[in-house]
C-alpha cells in the first residue's frame, strides 16, 4: 500500500509540474550547483526546492522589515510610550479570568 501511495504522490507531482507554465530565469553557476545539490540531498523536485527557497526568502524579508519598523517605533519616544501603554492594557486582559 505504501508503494502505491508513493507512486500516486510522484504521479501527482509530475502532473502539477507539467501543468505549470514554463518560465526561464538566469541564475549564477554557483546558485545552479547549490540548487542541484539541494534537489539531490532533499529528494524534492527542482520546482519544489525553488518554491521553498522563495517562500523562506519572503519570510526573511518580512521579518527584516518588521524589525526595521520596530526599531523606528522605539526611536520615536511618543509612539513608543503609546505602544507600551497599549501593551499594558492588553496585559490586564490576561488577569480577567477568561480562558483562551
Amino acid at each position: 500500500m505504501l508503494v502505491l501511495t508513493q507512486l500516486a504522490t510522484i504521479a501527482l507531482h509530475k502532473l502539477r509540474e507539467k501543468s505549470m507554465p514554463e518560465l526561464k530565469i538566469s541564475i549564477s553557476e554557483a546558485a545552479h550547483k547549490t540548487l542541484l545539490a539541494l534537489v539531490d540531498s532533499s529528494g524534492d523536485t527542482l520546482p519544489t526546492v525553488l518554491d521553498k527557497a522563495i517562500e523562506n526568502y519572503r519570510r526573511y524579508v518580512f521579518l527584516v522589515q518588521a524589525n526595521e519598523a520596530f526599531a523606528a517605533l522605539r526611536k520615536n519616544e511618543t509612539l513608543w510610550q503609546e505602544e507600551i501603554s497599549e501593551r499594558q492594557t492588553w496585559e490586564q486582559t490576561l488577569a480577567d479570568g477568561v480562558e483562551g
